[in-house]
Formats: structure tokens, sequence, C-alpha cells
């Protein structure tokens, strides 16, 4: 417990949003708290211990709130208690303030674009070898407010959304980490300029005790430090990894550029946390990935199947696209505002585009003239023609990517939901 531990003690507490990230901090607060809950879905059928402190609308404006935990979801600007919010935003806090203002344990906070949580779990398993005490948590899918047992030398690794640092106010990080920033989520954040403070604002709140670890290479992030001054000790990662270094590695996981990064990333932060060499190796030559990221699913003598349901925008499909292949790529969904595909020309005649779904006027009108298109109603329909198209291809190199570069709410509940589907469909036509 730290000097902002009073701002989340014996005080009344609105929580706004009651999916994983509200239902943790509504059990982590109300024992010392008067806590109450409002969710836009009034539809929703919620536990039993919720009902006694779920409150209405009108409620809600009657009620002298000392503090408004936001869940990540919500967005100030598109939600029942807009202006409520607007009028409050003084008292609005994230699960982040929340946690750091009870704990003082070491933390390593990783964002970006892309890759955020490959490299917390590849992190989290680095420093599992070296016999340490770490836990993984935040916006990888395990509430930050849920992690218990917590010993003074228990390390955390966290994965911060641009809507979790948004609206955070207290939160601060010993290492933070900003992997990449390209075009994603506008349609919240309305610009690239308000995206990119939200992802430094992680780096902005650290003490001159800090370190901040930052992509070299990324224009977005090297431009926003030459602007702004820091506290912190900034370190500029150099992405470009040594092939003999990488031929040692024996993991075929780490032939992309983009999984190259995201391992330079973690061999910076472990020379600063003195990791032994060897357990560093052990561990990444063992890494296999996360399920729907990059994720090899099929493999026989005539084509590779890759699952990268993960993929919600163009900048998360590049890598995918730039192999030596060719390439049947499967894509599809709510595609991000302000989203181009930027990729040389030199890769377009290689690749073959199956588009599906309802959102087809803005893939269509990037890629038009560009690739060879194809447009279907839905997954099962594009990839049922993909395994006919393959058929008369006589490459030795070809690909199936399943690499959507777009949202999934248009079909399916998350990018998991969208994976698993896909994986189904596999199992129903190969074997």
């Amino acid at each position: 417990m730290n000097e902002n531990s009073k701002f989340f003690l014996n005080k009344k507490i609105l929580i706004y949003g009651l999916g994983k990230s509200g239902n943790s901090s509504f059990k982590f607060l109300k024992k010392k708290n008067k806590v109450f809950l409002f969710d836009d879905n009034r539809g929703f059928t919620f536990k039993r211990i919720y009902k006694r402190n779920l409150i209405s609308l009108n409620q809600i404006k009657k009620i002298k709130f000392d503090s408004i935990i936001l869940s990540p979801g919500i967005d100030i600007n598109n939600c029942k208690l807009k202006e409520f919010l607007k009028k409050n935003i003084k008292i609005v806090f994230t699960d982040l303030d929340v946690f750091y203002s009870f704990n003082k344990n070491l933390s390593i906070t990783i964002t970006g674009t892309n890759g955020k949580s490959t490299t917390c779990q590849l992190l989290y398993q680095v420093l599992k070898k070296q016999k340490l005490d770490v836990r993984l948590g935040g916006n990888i899918g395990y509430p930050i407010l849920s992690i218990k047992n917590l010993s003074k030398k228990t390390i955390l690794v966290i994965e911060a959304s641009s809507y979790q640092l948004e609206y955070s106010k207290l939160f601060r990080s010993k290492y933070s980490v900003i992997l990449n920033i390209s075009p994603d989520h506008l349609e919240r954040h309305k610009t690239m300029k308000r995206y990119i403070i939200s992802k430094f604002k992680l780096i902005k709140n650290q003490d001159l005790n800090s370190f901040a670890f930052v992509n070299k290479g990324d224009k977005n992030i090297q431009n926003y430090i030459k602007k702004n001054k820091f506290k912190s000790k900034i370190i500029k990662v150099d992405t470009k990894l040594k092939k003999s270094f990488l031929n040692n590695l024996k993991n075929e996981y780490f032939l992309t550029l983009s999984n190259q990064e995201n391992l330079s990333f973690i061999i910076e932060i472990a020379k600063k946390l003195r990791v032994h060499k060897k357990d560093l190796i052990s561990a990444v030559r063992t890494f296999k990935g996360l399920d729907y990221r990059q994720q090899i699913v099929h493999k026989n003598k005539d084509f590779t199947i890759i699952n990268d349901s993960k993929s919600t925008s163009y900048s998360s499909s590049i890598e995918m696209l730039k192999k030596n292949e060719n390439i049947y790529w499967i894509l599809g969904g709510i595609p991000k505002k302000g989203d181009r595909l930027d990729l040389s020309k030199k890769y377009f005649h290689r690749i073959k585009a199956f588009m599906f779904g309802s959102n087809k006027k803005k893939f269509f009108f990037d890629l038009k003239n560009k690739i060879r298109i194809k447009r279907f109603s839905n997954l099962e329909k594009a990839f049922y023609q993909v395994l006919q198209d393959i058929k008369n291809d006589s490459t030795k190199k070809k690909l199936i990517l399943f690499s959507p570069a777009a949202a999934s709410f248009d079909s399916y509940k998350n990018f998991e939901d969208r994976g698993k589907h896909f994986n189904k469909l596999i199992k129903k036509y190969l074997w």
C-alpha cells in the first residue's frame, strides 16, 4: 500500500462496465468501500453478488462519487453516461490506477499497436526460466486486480492498451515498453495524435529511476520523443537481430521480422534485469507463440496454413504478406479507420485476396488494381474457394494466410472466436 491508496479506501466508488476488468475491480474494492455498479447492457444477466450494488441512471445523478473506475471497453464519447463522465473526468480512474495505489511491486508494462501479448508472454517465460516470482496480467486476459498472493519480490508483466492508459492518472511502471505505433483504434481516439499521446502516457508518468524501451526505427515514436521531454531514461531498441543469433535459436517462430522485433525488446529488458543468457536462449528456443497469432496450424507437402486471426489491421498482416511464397490471403471484418496498406508493389503479383463478410468496400478500394480479389459472403465460402484454387497451383511454396486485417465484431465475439472457427473449417475440409 502506498500514498495513493487513500483514493480507494472508505470511498463511494462507481464501477462502470462489468466485463472482466469491472468484475475484478468490484471484488477488489467492495470490502473497503461503498461500491456502486453500472453497465450499459441492462439486459445482461448479472451475478447475484452484483444485484444489490447495481444502480440506475437516475440514481447515479443523485450520488456524489469519490471516484469512477472505467472499464477499458467504455468509450467516454459513446456511452450512456457520456455527459456524466465528462463532468466528472477528474475522478475517472482505471483498474491500473487501483492496482498501483495498493502495490509497490516491480512492474514491466508493455504497450504498442502490434505484438503486445506475444512480447508479454515471451518475457514471462524468460523470467520464469530464471526462477523469478513473475505474474502476467492486464490486457492479455488476466485483469490486473485478479492477481493474488503478491510478495515484495513479485515481478508484474503487464500488457496495457491505449484504452487503459488514456484515462489512467496514477499508474506508473518501473520499466515501460512501446513496441511500435501505427494507425489503430482511431474510431475511438479520433486522431493519430491522440492515439500516440495515450501510448506515451506510460512513459510520461515515469520518474527519474525508471527506464523506457522504445522502437528505434518507428517514426511515430521517434518523432514524439524529439518533441517532448521525459524524466525516465530512454533506451532506443534496435530491432534488427544478427542472423547468427537467430540461427542459433533454432525456432522458426522468429523467422518473421515482427517476431524478431518482439524478441529484440526481450533481449534489452533481460540485460537490465540481469537474466542469464542461457535462460534467455532456453526460453526463446521453446517458445511456441500464442494461439491465433501467426500460428502454423496445418502443414503438408503442398502448402502451409497460418491462423493469424489476431490481425485487426493491415500493419499486423504486412510481415506475413512479404513472405516469399504464393499467398492466398483471407481477410475481412470491420476495417480500422485510417488504416493503410503500406506494402511495396513487388509483393503484389504473389498475393491473391479472398475477402469475406459485409464490410468489403474499404478492402476492395484499397486492393483493386493491386492484388487479385475474390469476394465472399462468409469465411467458410472464402476458405473453401481457396482450397479449390490451390489445387491448380503447381508452385512449390504456397501459403494460406488467414490474417483478417480487421476487427471481428461483425460476425464473431472476438478474434479468439474467429480463430477457433477457422480451425474448425480446417478440420472439416482437410481432416
